[in-house]
């Protein structure tokens, strides 16, 4: 074959790859076809959660089965839907059964129980996960879809846990339709400004802050996954996000999902958590409640509890206790809550400080019933169930001035802009904080005026108000026709 200019070649190229590449598609569509065919049941549409942790116990988690939940009341007035969710727990003959009694004492959840659900096992890929970086993990999450996808192909794929990447497998080669419910963007605009202000923090180590060609070198990877994660989102059918902080970044990121985006506030337990009469058993007590992950900054916690102890050192013999009650996903939060326990030793505060860890809903709510303050620590958190659930419960709540709790929920409440919480970001001002509300003693006028506040305000954020924002989405997108 001859060609009479590099032009020709070029064009043949391009010609030829786009023949080869939709040949492979059209190959895995039919292969994903068949195994969607034979995976079926009945007429019902399938729908897949790509959820590998779905028996953790965090916030995430909850969203997951309170959106299985809906959907199965959805069927209860007629759409045929069946619910498959891929995980990364080993089979066993009581899973299912043992999964769904966590669900109801974690959460206080129960499915209908007419709803067909499926579990499929990706137990053989969870510990060949390692720390990766943002390109890796996303194609390792590739590689898990694509798992999943073989041994059952949904009609619907819904993405739960921010793998936006497993959205190639699923629509171009599976030919499913694609949901996400997003929690959190994979890169924002500020991780963006965070590199190239070179401030440090858990996911920007001080070693490339230090050094300009680092920085550069990263602002450049940061920037070109942005924009491949952008294209990415944009294959999503229906995209919801958990805040209006989540929604500003996702929404400048995919930018053809634009139509199709929407804010649909986490379920919170809030009626659980609603006890008045609890409130003059009130102790001085600051509790935490939150995953023992990196982000959430837990030693923020201890540090600005540390502060305020050595800036007021009479609280020691007033009852002052703190209280971080939270899960651990595995090996990695284990040796993290170990090394807060060290922190806690090292500031000469160990036996004021608690750690309630992997403990039942009920136990938290006794802690949330008898505390006077939560405490919450992360930067730009996107949502904040934990903090919803503190101001349920009753607790003046300081939460990082970032993200959602800014932007959603600690917020003036009511035509007369009332206080619902506050907001901090320094140990200095947590703990400043902390003494104000602390010295004017649990049964106070104002500190109780506050408690009646916040408990209004968290009910914008009830599980009804996410049930039938979810179902009325669903339904409205045709996503389930």
């Amino acid at each position: 074959m001859c060609f009479s200019s590099l032009s020709q070649v070029i064009k043949y190229l391009v010609a030829t790859t786009v023949v080869f590449v939709s040949t492979v598609i059209m190959i895995y569509r039919h292969k994903f076809d068949r195994v969607k065919r034979r995976t079926s049941v009945g007429d019902n549409i399938v729908v897949g959660f790509f959820h590998p942790n779905c028996s953790a116990g965090g916030g995430g988690e909850r969203v997951l089965w309170k959106a299985i939940q809906a959907l199965g009341e959805l069927r209860e007035v007629g759409f045929l839907i069946s619910v498959v969710i891929y995980t990364f727990d080993s089979p066993h003959d009581d899973y299912s059964k043992e999964l769904m009694d966590h669900v109801n004492v974690r959460f206080s959840i129960l499915l209908p129980p007419n709803l067909p659900l499926r579990f499929v096992h990706l137990n053989h890929l969870k510990n060949k996960r390692r720390r990766l970086s943002m390109i890796a993990e996303s194609a390792w999450t590739m590689r898990v879809a694509w798992a999943g996808l073989n041994m059952l192909t949904p009609h619907i794929f819904f993405d739960t846990t921010g793998c936006a990447f497993t959205f190639i497998v699923a629509k171009i080669l599976g030919g499913c339709k694609i949901a996400t419910y997003v929690h959190y963007p994979t890169i924002s605009t500020d991780m963006l400004k965070l590199v190239w202000q070179r401030r440090p923090s858990y996911n920007n180590q001080a070693q490339i802050t230090q050094s300009v060609f680092k920085t550069y070198l990263k602002f450049a990877y940061y920037t070109s996954f942005a924009i491949a994660y952008g294209v990415v989102g944009c294959l999503a059918d229906v995209v919801m996000t958990n805040s209006s902080w989540t929604y500003a970044h996702i929404h400048y990121l995919w930018r053809l999902a634009r139509n199709r985006m929407h804010i649909v506030y986490p379920p919170c337990n809030t009626n659980f958590f609603q006890n008045k009469n609890d409130d003059d058993k009130r102790e001085n007590i600051v509790i935490s409640i939150g995953q023992f992950r990196p982000e959430k900054d837990h030693s923020l916690q201890i540090r600005s509890f540390a502060r305020m102890i050595s800036d007021y050192p009479e609280l020691r013999h007033k009852g002052v206790k703190l209280v971080l009650i939270g899960s651990c996903r595995g090996v990695d939060d284990e040796k993290r809550v170990s090394d807060l326990r060290m922190l806690c030793s090292s500031l000469q505060i160990k036996e004021l400080v608690q750690f309630v860890v992997n403990q039942p809903f009920s136990v938290l709510k006794l802690y949330s019933n008898t505390a006077s303050i939560g405490i919450h620590t992360m930067w730009n958190e996107h949502f904040g169930i934990g903090i919803v659930e503190m101001m349920a419960a009753g607790l003046i709540t300081i939460a990082h001035n970032s993200g959602g709790p800014r932007e959603d929920i600690i917020v003036p409440y009511g035509v007369e802009k009332e206080v619902s919480g506050f907001l901090a970001k320094s140990e200095e001002e947590y703990a400043s904080i902390m003494y104000e509300v602390l010295s004017l003693g649990p049964h106070c006028a104002k500190n109780n005026k506050i408690r009646q506040t916040a408990r209004k305000s968290s009910e914008r954020f009830s599980d009804k108000i996410f049930m039938d924002s979810f179902k009325s989405i669903m339904i409205e997108s045709k996503i389930l026709l």
